[in-house]
């Protein structure tokens, strides 16, 4: 810091002014030091990964479209089927490789008791993949 009297100026107070280069030139050589680290400190472990192939499922799984009117009666895909029916197509679908999803269309009327059986018979015959299917308004 400097302090100066002002030359001619009868004031007899000082007059404080801040030199900027000092803290200016500091700050440079610290970004430069933090810069010059920055990649050392990144790659401090050198480690080599094992290699491995690996491919995408090229099979897509099946989707079964199983719908519940506001009567609630089943439908598996077109098919209309009672709940014993559905358990024993749910059991042979689960067996497929890989496991196909569901798409539940439910009638916004059907009394929930109906849905709930669906779900409930899907679970216990191995179709864990049930996805709800709804319109935008």
């Amino acid at each position: 810091m400097s302090f100066s009297s002002p030359q001619g100026d009868d004031d007899s107070g000082l007059m404080a002014e801040i030199n900027m280069t000092p803290f200016v030139d500091v700050m440079l050589v610290l970004l430069i030091i933090f810069i010059v680290t920055l990649p050392v400190i990144q790659h401090s472990v050198k480690i080599e990964l094992p290699k491995a192939t690996s491919s995408a499922s090229s099979s897509k799984p099946e989707t079964i479209q199983v719908s519940i009117d506001a009567k609630g009666q089943i439908f598996w895909n077109t098919t209309k089927v009672t709940i014993e029916e559905y358990a024993l197509k749910a059991k042979e679908a689960a067996a497929q490789e890989p496991a196909p999803e569901v798409n539940l269309r439910a009638d916004k009327h059907v009394v929930y008791d109906f849905v709930a059986q669906v779900l409930s018979t899907s679970k216990r015959n191995g179709l864990i993949k049930i996805g709800f299917v709804t319109e935008t308004p």
